[in-house]
């Protein structure tokens, strides 16, 4: 047993040592000059030909401003936000250095300093952002030399000149110019709340949003309530402590009101949208790019995107032409108000994004309408529905639900199906399916259509050309809605951005997909069946070289057989070349495309490709001013002067406008030739002649009525009333009608689903970007 002076003698030495180690770690270390924590630099974006895009952050967005300049208002918020005893105490907080210490030690999230000069001391040290416990040691002293060195206005002054609040703006200078366009000498006591709340983290707390960041969590919504409850919070806090008397809290009642986040004029046009696209990406990827958001923020970074110059160009110029032409708002208020057009243009080959239209200007509009904006994508969705039954094939409605899983047999194009307006919808063992409230499903066409009466019969080919719901959705019920989402996820969409499949309607696009992971998923056709992740930033380089290179990491996957993939192709090409989409033939090129209209005719898309280029264009009506909780998608009848709006109307306008210009000059290219895939699936839905493929192909299906001839949708007659022998619309059971009557010839609309429990709200609503996953909803 050591003796008591032994014990004594070693424990004088390890306090010796610690002592010894920590005064030369103090005598080491120096204290932090704010001047040159405000040299900040650009990031540079580049278009893909290599030209210059826009230059962003940096010390053009930071001014370094005397303490005497900075209201009173504002350090007393963010003292009593952060460091109550800033005024009294040494400078850290031994408790929260114990605390960032232990996490570490775990391998957990390392925490920033507690005290408003650890945090100063961080930020003025932008030469090492790295979390590793050297440098938090390293930062304890220089907080402790700074404590006991520096002034505490210098230190506050330092503090609210470093620090970052969103919108590329770093300095309480920049920030008040940001958010409410004025000097920070003249903010007001509301504002300065304000910006201490967003001082909590600008991407969770600035109230415009940041879905390129955090699609699901960083809305506009969620952000808002988030800011507004940290700035009451704040407020209350300043009276508590003193530092505001109660009745000048009591005249604080109205939210400051921000300016819009791209008052930057650089960021103008499409620009801002690009750049908020190339942001997201590599945030939302940090584990493939190395590029944390802190590090974005600090700048120094060149950044080479995708987005082709001339096609973004031509995009918008396609947008232009269309919402001038035909969207007045002036003159029809009631229709014409709040429409929304989005777009994006991907290329199969590799997954780049070459073009958006996220709005008609960044600096104006806010959502990026080419990300997740929450559109349904009605008949588009048709397409996964075909590919599902082609790879996985139909179950046999013989076999119990396990033994039918396994086998399968896989469909051809020529395979039958009912085209019966207010079809009975089967379970895929024959039984009829039925909602949570025992109703059957009665499935409606467009216009409440039957096709190929009185057999009905219609192949799937031609069901898509006409775009039949019924064909369609029963295709899917014996698929299996399951394999639906999985086609659906394989080729490119993320399941986030899914609705829920529990009822037959999933099959027809109540999804809201956005316009970029449309484009990509439809790209995945025109490759072969092979899927790329779109991306839009090829390599990122700094004054250390290369940071990131997309090729290094780019890696396709076969989602689908050629095979399969082509033959989808060759139906869609179909719609195209004689069906609802014909307003999209390009001059000399073969064209695959759907169109796709939404329940209450909300939405309308028209996505399409070439084997060289895939584009999806989208066209709503939403009244959002950025602070709802759920945004109201309104109805387009009358919109654009039409009596209803269709995706083979403006949406497969815009399309073909851009793509001419888009593809002027490149050789054209034919889709490669499909191999006979899959057998006759024949459904016989009623007793009747089976009538060759041929003829099944040939047969013209019953005309839709013209405008002037649709009805709305009303309560359907009792059968005693309209059923005939022969009657196409007659159906003696009841039960649930769903489907859009909405569009005549054009295409198939989307039926709504029985309302689902909130949280499947939320789980169907945006979950991009650009959601995320990757940002791209």
């Amino acid at each position: 047993m050591p003796s008591w002076r032994q014990v004594t003698g070693l424990f004088i030495g390890f306090v010796g040592s610690l002592v010894a180690v920590a005064g030369i770690g103090y005598a080491l270390v120096g204290v932090p000059d704010v001047a040159k924590a405000a040299n900040a630099q650009n990031n540079v974006y580049y278009w893909a030909d290599g030209s210059q895009m826009v230059a962003t952050g940096g010390e053009t967005n930071r001014q370094i401003i005397g303490y005497e300049k900075i209201p009173a208002s504002m350090r007393y918020a963010v003292m009593s936000a952060e460091n109550k005893t800033f005024e009294t105490d040494s400078g850290v907080d031994p408790v929260g250095i114990a605390r960032a210490l232990f996490n570490m030690a775990k391998g957990g999230q390392t925490q920033g300093g507690s005290t408003i000069t650890q945090q100063y001391v961080k930020n003025a040290r932008l030469d090492d952002q790295s979390q590793t416990l050297t440098r938090k040691f390293k930062e304890l002293f220089i907080s402790i030399k700074v404590g006991a060195n520096v002034e505490k206005e210098e230190i506050m002054a330092g503090y609210l000149n470093t620090a970052y609040y969103g919108r590329d703006s770093y300095g309480l200078q920049a920030a008040a110019r940001a958010y409410f366009n004025k000097d920070a000498e003249d903010l007001t006591d509301s504002e300065c709340a304000f910006l201490a709340a967003v001082l909590k983290g600008a991407t969770y707390y600035d109230p415009a949003g940041n879905v390129a960041v955090d699609p699901v969590n960083a809305t506009q919504a969620k952000n808002t309530k988030r800011v507004v409850e940290r700035w009451r919070w704040i407020l209350d806090e300043e009276v508590k402590d003193g530092r505001m008397t109660a009745a000048d809290r009591a005249k604080i009642t109205a939210f400051p009101k921000t300016q819009n986040p791209r008052s930057n004029t650089a960021l103008s046009g499409q620009v801002g949208y690009l750049v908020d696209l190339a942001k997201g990406y590599l945030i939302n990827n940090t584990d493939k790019t190395g590029i944390t958001a802190d590090q974005l923020q600090q700048g120094g970074y060149s950044i080479y995107t995708t987005f082709d110059k001339k096609k973004v160009a031509a995009l918008e110029k396609a947008v232009t032409k269309v919402r001038k032409a035909n969207i007045k708002p002036k003159e029809r208020p009631d229709t014409d108000t709040y429409v929304q057009f989005g777009g994006a243009s991907v290329d199969p080959a590799t997954g780049a994004i070459k073009a958006i239209y996220g709005g008609e200007d960044a600096t104006k509009h806010f959502t990026n309408n080419a990300d997740t904006t929450g559109a349904q994508v009605g008949s588009t969705f048709k397409t996964y529905v075909l590919a599902a039954a082609m790879k996985w094939g139909v179950r046999d409605p013989e076999l119990g639900a396990t033994q039918a899983q396994d086998e399968r047999t896989q469909v051809s194009p020529e395979s039958i199906y009912s085209g019966k307006n207010k079809l009975k919808i089967e379970n895929y063992d024959g039984t009829i399916w039925k909602d949570k409230d025992d109703k059957e499903w009665l499935q409606r066409n467009d216009g409440d259509e039957s096709y190929n009466a009185p057999s009905f019969r219609i192949d799937l080919r031609e069901a898509m050309r006409v775009s039949s719901n019924s064909a369609y959705v029963q295709l899917g019920m014996d698929v299996g809605l399951d394999k639906v989402r999985e086609s659906a996820t394989d080729a490119g969409l993320l399941d986030s951005s899914l609705a829920s499949a529990d009822f037959p309607s999933f099959s027809i696009g109540t999804s809201d997909p956005s316009a970029i992971r449309v484009a990509g998923s439809y790209a995945t056709f025109a490759a072969s069946g092979k899927q790329n992740n779109p991306y839009s930033v090829e390599k990122v380089t700094s004054k250390d070289g290369t940071v990131f290179d997309h090729q290094k990491i780019a890696k396709a996957k076969q989602a689908f057989t050629a095979q399969v993939a082509d033959n989808v192709t060759d139906v869609l090409k179909t719609v195209v070349d004689d069906g609802t989409g014909t307003a999209a033939q390009l001059t000399g090129r073969q064209v695959a495309g759907k169109t796709g209209t939404t329940d209450g005719n909300k939405s309308a898309w028209f996505v399409g490709y070439t084997p060289q280029l895939s584009t999806a264009i989208s066209m709503y009506r939403m009244d959002d001013d950025g602070t709802k909780k759920n945004r109201e998608f309104l109805e387009m009848y009358g919109t654009g002067g039409q009596e209803k709006i269709h995706g083979a109307s403006f949406p497969a306008e815009i399309w073909h406008d851009y793509m001419e210009q888009a593809l002027k000059g490149v050789p054209a290219k034919k889709f490669p030739t499909p191999e006979p895939y899959g057998e006759v699936v024949d459904e016989d839905p009623l007793p009747s002649p089976t009538p060759s493929i041929t003829e099944t192909e040939e047969a013209t299906p019953t005309p839709s009525p013209t405008p002037t001839d649709e009805i709305e949708i009303s309560p359907s007659p009792t059968p005693s009333e309209t059923c005939g022998t022969f009657d196409v619309n007659c159906d003696d059971t009841g039960g649930t009608e769903t489907g859009d009557t909405d569009e005549g010839t054009t295409d198939g609309g989307v039926t709504s689903s029985p309302t689902p429990t909130e949280s499947e709200e939320e789980s169907n609503g945006n979950a991009n970007g650009n959601g995320s996953g990757g940002i791209f909803g």
